[in-house]
């Protein structure tokens, strides 16, 4: 017999909480596959798409293609998150992950440079834009569904494992870099190698397509939708009051840890190591994939803490102790050691865990059902925009502006400073039931 989780939600069992979960990992894990392996392979891309520039040049240009559709992000929040509050979460999970398959399968086969020139960059940019349009809906889409089928008191513990699953995707695209680079080598690489792993998203989305075609819409939005009180402009009722523009600012804030930890920390990490300190290519992606194992273990523990001491707590801790061990954990990267690499990669790692295990279920339970997709999709892209995508552009270019290699340190301490004061200035949201309206 199936255990009930929530007595007012007839349904609701642990079979059925189970089920939702997996569908809502399985999504996050093909989107942030296909998103990530851009950032793994940039060197060899660069070599692929940009071969008459310099390697700096060329980098750079990589990084540029790699930060610009974070802009068209806020777009893909906006329209998902509008069309998840008006005609629910489950068509627009499904939605997304046909596109961002689609788009990285098409990478996949782009032709390159040497074939057509300059319209294989710029056919790269309109793929990428595809991409960040689609993660522009997955995120919050997805820790929305979670959150609104999670029980009262377990909720930091379930969307957690959606993070799980991002990270596990980080580490298979890591792992697929590192092995396709052992085994084939530079030439093969960047002569059809780097393709193997743009294309295994076909077969990822497919099974990711069956899994959330074939699950039942969230019972919080139900319940609206059967007394007739969705929003009729959810985009415009995120900025009707106060309140709404004050949640809408903090999830620009609150995540900008998030940008540098996520988006340096592992995706720009392995470029880091082989370009700036002189490690080989596939020791950079072992430093990642290390550092993405201690992640995926502690992220747990991070939701199930939140749920006990609350979600500003955790996330406010982890900021702070960021912020102080930011700097000494790059020193140990820099010191030509593969294995103080490793701690140092592995040390951000952990502390990294407190925020990102939390931060995703903490915006959702900002925001009432009526608004909760399009508020947090629109505040949480605006940040990745701002502080994530751009950041690998940014730290390369200070880099060989200053030829200071602890760029990266100072970012990482200074959006960590902007994550702590950003969630002091809210409510404790973990112990209460999540909002209607």
């Amino acid at each position: 017999m199936a255990t009930t989780v929530n007595p007012d939600v007839p349904g609701l069992d642990a079979r059925t909480v189970r089920r939702v979960t997996l569908a809502g990992c399985i999504g996050v894990f093909v989107e942030l596959y296909d998103n990530g392996i851009y950032g793994f392979l940039a060197v060899t891309l660069a070599l692929v798409f940009f071969p008459e520039q310099s390697p700096q040049t060329a980098l750079l240009l990589t990084f540029l293609t790699f930060g610009v559709p974070f802009f068209i992000r806020p777009v893909g929040g906006i329209v998902c998150g509008y069309l998840g509050d008006r005609i629910g979460r489950q068509r627009m999970l499904v939605f997304v992950i046909l596109l961002i398959s689609a788009a990285t399968a098409a990478i996949g086969l782009l032709p390159d440079y040497a074939t057509i020139g300059v319209a294989a960059p710029v056919l790269l940019i309109l793929l990428r834009f595809a991409q960040g349009f689609s993660v522009g809906g997955e995120a919050a889409g997805a820790i929305t569904f979670l959150a609104e089928y999670a029980p009262d008191g377990r909720r930091g513990r379930l969307t957690s494992y959606a993070q799980i699953a991002s990270f596990s995707a980080l580490l298979f695209g890591t792992l697929t870099a590192a092995l396709l680079n052992a085994a084939l080598g530079e030439d093969a690489m960047v002569s059809w190698g780097w393709r193997i792993p743009f294309l295994l998203a076909i077969p990822m989305g497919v099974i990711g397509f069956y899994i959330r075609k074939r699950i039942r819409e969230t019972p919080h939005f139900e319940r609206l939708r059967a007394e007739n009180k969705l929003s009729r402009n959810p985009m415009r009722e995120a900025f009707s009051t106060r309140e709404h523009r004050k949640a809408v600012l903090l999830a620009t804030l609150i995540p900008l840890l998030n940008g540098s930890g996520y988006y340096v920390l592992f995706s720009y990490m392995p470029t880091y190591l082989s370009s700036e300190l002189h490690f080989s290519v596939v020791q950079g992606l072992i430093v990642t994939a290390c550092s993405l194992v201690a992640i995926t273990i502690a992220i747990p523990y991070a939701g199930r803490l939140s749920d006990r001491l609350g979600r500003r707590t955790v996330i406010a801790g982890s900021a702070l102790i960021m912020a102080v061990l930011g700097y000494p954990s790059y020193l140990l990267l820099t010191q030509g050691s593969l294995a103080l690499a490793i701690l140092g990669g592995a040390l951000m790692a952990v502390v990294f865990a407190g925020h990102t295990g939390v931060i995703h279920i903490l915006l959702v339970e900002l925001f009432p059902t009526r608004i909760r997709y399009s508020a947090y999709a629109f505040g949480y892209n605006i940040s990745a925009a701002l502080f994530g995508g751009s950041a690998p552009f940014l730290i390369t270019w200070l880099i060989g502006l200053t030829h200071n290699t602890y760029i990266p340190a100072y970012y990482v301490v200074a959006t960590a400073l902007g994550t702590f004061f950003a969630v002091l200035s809210i409510r404790e949201t973990a112990f209460g039931p999540l909002r209607e309206e």
